[in-house]
């Protein structure tokens, strides 16, 4: 059996060497923490080196997590944040550089350079006079003094641009603040105030671009996108409208301009889609009422307006209500002049009440704007066939009927003329022989509109039953005289004793 002195003594000789491995083990921990330091920083330097920018950024990041208060490890993540773009993230980066050194000069340079970025001028100053002070080099001393003599200037700049601003006077704070801009990139507050100066001015395009900037410098910006949904409304762009108040109430849903606004661009947006939808459905009179509506809802905004006019104009061009097309259409352009999509359809609700002329100058003014076009060249070619047509014979006229009746209309029309003019109807030689032209034309009219294929050939110009436009055509001959219609009687009485058909 063995004794307990001997167990114990044989654990007490095991002690120094549990302990020496122990410290062995912990050192190898320390060694290997400072080495992978080490290790994380060299590769991030040459990673830095090649350009390999998120790479190196693995490195620096875990290099300040294996040793929070290496200062080197934070310049050198600010470093590449900077050559990322990415400004935000590497001033408190800096910040921790000098906090942890306060003497570095380069670090500190660098922070005053992108304080004076985004416009904290008084902060960036601060930086580069300390830097001043802190035994610089030659470089550092000459960077410190320029950019503070340069935000000396900027100082005076944006105050002046504040008072220009206050009298009102947009146009020379707009010029003070480009200049303070150029040099504050990031300055949201000259941003936002140059935005306002455009909108004063009405050059919204260049406020949207600020803006956008605006939104973008500054976290939780509800008010950058505020405005610009609002401008995008004013200019009557409803979906980019109802994408921004979308973005600001993502940062703010019980922002109460904002959701106010979203109400109304919402309502608006839906009853526009609605109205194309219909259009795209051929319900042509439906999609009228719904612009309609659209005109109730937003009676204030003129680019609404004329948005609702111009479709309620191609809508009526397309269900053939030329009459109150031509209207509408007129309306838009008395406005905007240069409407290519509105003069097309005017020109075409023209064609259809049988004014060519008119489509023909409504064609030529949109040619001027859209050289291109195969609308305007196919519906210019058309008008001027039927203006060549209406010269010669025009069967609608014939029979007085619109272009747009039915077979039914023309039928009905032909029997009545037909009726009235009918040779056995007169007797004296020349007014019997007026009559038979005149019943030739009718018949004429007759078949051209009642075959679907020749009245085609006809609404787009040709005449089936002219010789010179259907060479090499099979059509029948009604220019020998009425004696071609021996036999051919549409009542079934007197000397014909062929009977028409009316069907």
């Amino acid at each position: 059996m063995v004794s307990i002195d001997h167990v114990a003594h044989k654990i007490l000789t095991y002690i120094p060497y549990v302990l020496v491995l122990m410290d062995m083990r912990y050192e190898g921990v320390k060694c290997g923490r400072d080495g992978s330091v080490d290790n994380h920083m060299e590769m991030g330097k040459k990673l830095l080196a090649a350009g390999q920018l998120a790479d190196a950024l693995s490195h620096f990041h875990a290099a300040v997590d294996g040793d929070p208060k290496n200062y080197m490890a934070y310049y050198r993540r600010a470093t590449v944040f900077l050559a990322m773009g990415k400004s935000k993230s590497a001033l408190p980066d800096l910040s921790r550089v000098i906090e942890l050194k306060p003497d570095f000069t380069s670090a500190r340079l660098q922070r005053g350079n992108l304080l004076l970025k985004q416009g904290r001028l008084d902060e960036a100053e601060s930086d580069f006079k300390k830097v001043m002070k802190s035994n610089p080099s030659d470089k550092e001393e000459r960077e410190a003094q320029s950019q503070l003599t340069k935000s000396d200037e900027i100082q005076r700049l944006v105050a002046q641009a504040r008072s220009s601003f206050s009298s009102q006077d947009y146009m020379t704070a707009a010029a003070q603040l480009d200049t303070v801009i150029e040099t504050c990139v990031w300055d949201v507050t000259s941003r936002e105030m140059r935005a306002e100066c455009f909108i004063q001015m009405g050059e919204m395009g260049k406020a949207i671009s600020d803006l956008k900037a605006a939104s973008k410098l500054k976290n939780d910006n509800t008010q950058a996108f505020y405005k610009l949904s609002t401008i995008y409304y004013n200019l009557g762009d409803h979906e980019m409208s109802l994408n921004e108040v979308r973005e600001c109430l993502k940062l703010d849903p019980d922002h109460k301009q904002c959701y106010s606004h979203y109400k109304q661009v919402k309502k608006l947006n839906k009853q526009i889609q609605s109205a194309e939808e219909l259009i795209q459905e051929q319900r042509y009179e439906e999609a009228v009422s719904k612009y309609e509506a659209v005109m109730k809802t937003e009676p204030t905004v003129q680019h609404f307006s004329l948005l609702a006019k111009e479709r309620i104009c191609h809508a009526l061009t397309q269900s053939q209500q030329a009459s109150r097309a031509i209207s509408v259409c007129s309306e838009v352009l008395q406005s905007d002049p240069e409407n290519v999509n509105v003069l097309k359809d005017r020109a075409e609700a023209y064609i259809q009440e049988e004014q060519y002329e008119d489509a023909i100058k409504d064609y030529e003014t949109a040619a001027k704007h859209s050289e291109n076009d195969r609308q305007i060249k196919e519906g210019m070619d058309r008008a001027q066939r039927l203006l060549k047509q209406s010269q010669k014979r025009d069967y609608y006229k014939i029979l007085g009927v619109k272009r747009t009746a039915q077979k039914k209309e023309i039928i009905k029309a032909y029997r009545k003329l037909a009726q009235q003019w009918h040779p056995d109807n007169f007797q004296d030689p020349e007014e019997k022989k007026k009559a038979e032209k005149k019943f030739i034309d009718i018949a004429q009219a007759k078949e051209v509109l009642t075959d679907p294929e020749k009245r085609t050939k006809f609404d787009h110009g040709e005449d089936p039953m002219d010789p010179e436009s259907q060479q090499g055509h099979h059509h029948h001959n009604f220019h020998g005289g009425f004696h071609g219609f021996q036999g051919f009687n549409p009542f079934g009485s007197g000397p014909f004793n062929f009977k028409f058909n009316f069907n």
